[in-house]
């Protein structure tokens, strides 16, 4: 029996990166897994190769958000797991960012969660059974880089509303976690070092060199870990936002 034999999972966010990864590992421990993304062809391919089920949604949109998870109780009857792992991570610092490039942080990195959340929840709460969240966040929510500043607004944002939740739904048995991931290997870390930090096709060689453990952190690590929180071997744990990071936060030299 896998961790998650027969549990129902909603990957947000599930077409690349972090999200694809959760997707592999979900599968592998016997969910039945939903993702979503916003590029179709993409998320056809990924459903094709994985077996997962692909729905389109554009996360931006409360509506979309909250309707990825009717989706799936349309389709299972129920949602038993949910993971936030959409993100958006373009550039900006306090005096740069456009009220754009803020609202455009807000929609994906906070409110999108939260109504994918107070769906699937509601399902729960009123199915009168327990589930689980993980929400993916980040390290930089501790105040993160100058050029950060609508990211970690909105990311720290969604720090509070997990341990707000999670206190909420205590005695309904719904446990609300999140990991604040560091500096992770992604096509989409990747994508963004080239465009905002012109890097090169050695850009993985010097960060590895730069970080204590020597290597950034992996998806499938990252991937393993969420299946943890989200599965009953991860026990009573709730309200808990970790750090998955090589970054001892408050650590001086």
């Amino acid at each position: 029996m896998g961790l998650l034999q027969d549990k129902v999972v909603l990957v947000n966010g599930g077409s690349q990166g972090v999200g694809a990864g959760v997707v592999r590992a979900a599968l592998r421990e016997g969910a039945r897994v939903v993702f979503t993304g916003r590029r179709t062809d993409a998320g056809e391919a990924f459903a094709k190769e994985t077996g997962a089920v692909f729905v389109r949604a554009d996360l931006a949109d409360p509506a979309e958000a909250r309707g990825s998870v009717e989706q799936v109780v349309d389709l299972h009857g129920r949602i038993d797991c949910l993971v936030n792992a959409a993100g958006l991570t373009s550039r900006g610092s306090l005096l740069d960012t456009t009220l754009e490039l803020f609202d455009a942080h807000v929609a994906i990195n906070l409110r999108a969660p939260f109504f994918a959340m107070q769906a699937a929840v509601r399902n729960m709460v009123d199915r009168g059974a327990p589930g689980t969240v993980v929400n993916i966040i980040t390290s930089s929510a501790h105040g993160g880089q100058p050029f950060l500043a609508p990211y970690v607004a909105a990311k720290a944002g969604l720090v509070g509303l997990t341990r707000n939740a999670a206190h909420a739904h205590r005695w309904d048995r719904v446990r609300i976690n999140g990991l604040n991931i560091g500096w992770t290997d992604t096509e989409g870390e990747d994508a963004v070092q080239r465009a905002f930090h012109g890097a090169g096709d050695d850009w993985r060689d010097k960060a590895a060199e730069a970080v204590p453990m020597g290597k950034l952190g992996q998806v499938d690590e990252i991937a393993d870990f969420v299946v943890f929180l989200l599965s009953d071997r991860s026990g009573v744990v709730t309200g808990s936002v970790i750090d998955w990071d090589q970054i001892v936060f408050g650590g001086l030299d």
